[in-house]
């Protein structure tokens, strides 16, 4: 009959054994597995140029929502925020990633940053009807 050994003899050799077990399941996760697909993820809300370019100051949010959307991230300790992000990736790879911050001042439009900015042109604060006045007016004393 061969010896009989005390059990307790083998639990480091189990241990171990286990130890090495997920050292190399991990290391799999941790080099990734060449030759893998990853598809582009896009996130956030898309914002072109042109959609900047219709913002003005003076607008209503019920306006800017329109143009652009939904925002994105509506702070919650600042209402008057909204901001528009986009960020396009592939795995952990950035692509591209374009961010536009709306603030308001009561219900209107007040200030727009970020990577779209409408011209200085389309950004300066007229009353409209001052706007239409001049134009006539300029037009009548002309003649």
């Amino acid at each position: 009959m061969p010896p009989q050994y005390p059990k307790w003899k083998f639990i480091p050799m189990r241990t171990l054994l286990a130890a090495v077990a997920v050292a190399c399941l991990s290391a799999c996760s941790f080099v990734g597995f060449p030759g893998v697909y990853r598809i582009d993820i896009e996130q956030g809300n898309i914002v072109t140029e042109e959609m900047a370019e219709q913002l003005k100051p003076g607008m209503s949010r019920r306006q800017v929502r329109f143009i652009l959307g939904t925002p994105l991230v509506e702070d919650t300790f600042n209402e008057n925020r909204w901001d528009y992000i986009y960020v396009k990736r592939n795995g952990l790879d950035v692509l591209s990633e374009s961010q536009l911050t709306v603030v308001f001042e009561g219900d209107t439009l007040a200030e727009i940053k970020g990577d779209y900015r409408p011209s200085d042109s389309s950004a300066e604060v007229s009353p409209p009807d001052v706007e239409s006045g001049t134009e006539d007016d300029d037009e009548a004393e002309g003649d």
